[in-house]
């Protein structure tokens, strides 16, 4: 069986192998883009990030939360809400997304193979199709990009229809009255939310003693009272003891806590989808979380093979992958067209209310010994914080305190994951407190509060010196 040519093999299509593809096959090169699933889009597209935000967006708008006596009524949400509601618009924009993610790589006259792809040796790779058929690829350079699957502990009872994970969670047939969310990172938190404001009684638990250990404290502790306000009871440095499939699933925690819920969501991490390709036997181990390790150009130990993405761990975010991908293909063929990584990322955490942060933590400056000073600014003094009702978002800046250079951005609130992206410009710009005090805002905006809250540390800044000189 004779092996075809191409310049680039592509393992997988969600953002990482997407973006990468298109790259390379922009500037010319032959490409081939191999995937499992009879769909593109990978996780992103098909599980994760867009089928999560969008049921946001449906349990929004199906409650009616963010106006909920706003204009001195009660807007109450339909009787019952169904399965079929919810997800209605989550599949629509699935199939949109896919449309488009086809019609790029057919833009750039990307080959695609569907079926398993795995390592023959260092230059082929074997495509086994459906119906068992094989196909030989050989090409120069290689992207691996077949992104990550949820963890599923031994411990956990998935052969119960009842128990899922965040990628089953989407064939969810009846909506529950009660559900236990296990874990307290990004995806657990983020359907906690959810679910809790469609009126679901919600309890999440996990090991750790606080709400996304990476974001900083006070934004973290303003994400757990908000979520206290969504009635979710939450259990923290706990961990499940047993769940015992009775006519409800009996929850019995390490603390001795005992309740029953209809349904458990495991949302525990996830794993790099590297089983089965061959990678041990041409020199690249995968870790016992099934992730690759690369070098700054993303190259694998074996150099013509390259990986980014969730296949690489954290941070595992569709816009870093794609990213990651874009460098690495320049780095392959030596595109001269983008070389490194932005050094500051976004992070935007889809809860209710949003989380955004890029640059620097009072924790990470605490440990650093970097001397900092800290500005807030409410949305409730902001006029249309007002306008949209929300009463408990803010921006936080922080700022080095010697020459006030803005070095962390922090915001909770309604459209937190937008807001963000000013300071962040800020940040990759070297800016200083003088770029906000110069700037002139549309009013009304929730955008001004990056003035007010650089007055405010500007205020800080000026006590702390007084408070030094007495």
């Amino acid at each position: 069986m004779g092996a075809t040519h191409h310049d680039l093999v592509v393992l997988g299509s969600g953002p990482a192998g997407e973006k990468g593809g298109a790259q390379a096959a922009f500037f010319g090169k032959k490409v081939a883009l191999v995937e499992r699933e009879s769909s593109f889009g990978g996780a992103a597209t098909n599980t994760g990030t867009l089928p999560s935000k969008t049921l946001r967006e449906s349990a929004l708008y199906l409650s009616g939360f963010e106006k909920r006596g706003l204009f001195g009524i009660n807007l109450e949400m339909k009787d019952r809400v169904t399965a079929r509601d919810f997800f209605y618009r989550e599949k629509e924009v699935v199939l949109s997304e896919q449309a488009r993610i086809t019609a790029n790589i057919e833009h750039h006259a990307i080959d695609v193979y569907h079926g398993a792809g795995s390592f023959i040796d260092a230059n082929t790779v074997s495509v086994t199709g459906a119906d068992g058929t094989q196909t030989l690829l050989t090409a120069d350079k290689f992207l691996i990009a077949t992104g990550s699957s949820p963890t599923q502990p031994g411990n956990m009872p998935f052969h119960d229809k009842r128990v899922f994970d965040s990628d089953t969670i989407l064939q969810l047939h009846d909506m529950p009255e009660t559900m236990l969310v296990i874990g307290g990172g990004v995806i657990g938190c983020e359907y906690a939310c959810m679910f809790a404001a469609l009126g679901i009684k919600v309890s999440l638990i996990d090991g750790r003693d606080r709400l996304l250990g990476f974001m900083d404290a006070e934004i973290s502790e303003a994400l757990r009272h908000a979520m206290e306000k969504l009635d979710i009871d939450l259990f923290l440095s706990d961990t499940v003891e047993s769940i015992d499939p009775t006519e409800k699933l009996q929850i019995t925690l390490k603390s001795g806590h005992r309740f029953p819920v209809d349904i458990v969501l495991a949302a525990t991490g996830r794993d790099g989808a590297t089983k089965n390709m061959g990678l041990e036997a041409i020199g690249i181990a995968p870790s016992n979380r099934g992730l690759l390790t690369v070098n700054e150009h993303y190259q694998t130990s074996v150099p013509h093979i390259y990986a980014a993405g969730d296949v690489i761990g954290f941070p595992a975010l569709a816009s870093t992958s794609m990213e990651q991908a874009r460098i690495a293909m320049s780095h392959a063929f030596d595109l001269k067209f983008k070389e490194r990584l932005a050094p500051i990322l976004p992070y935007g955490i889809y809860t209710i209310p949003e989380c955004s942060m890029a640059g620097e933590t009072e924790e990470s400056l605490t440990k650093a010994s970097v001397p900092y000073v800290c500005g807030h600014a409410y949305y409730k003094t902001n006029a249309r914080g007002e306008i949209i009702g929300d009463r408990d978002g803010f921006l936080k800046l922080l700022f080095r305190i010697d020459d006030m250079k803005l070095v962390g951005v922090h915001v909770i609130g309604e459209q937190a994951s937008e807001l963000v992206h000013i300071g962040l410009t800020a940040l990759l710009s070297n800016a200083t407190a003088d770029l906000f005090i110069a700037t002139c805002y549309n009013y009304p905006t929730l955008s001004e509060i990056y003035k007010y809250a650089t007055y405010n540390a500007l205020q800080n800044r000026l006590k702390h010196m007084a408070s030094v000189r007495a």
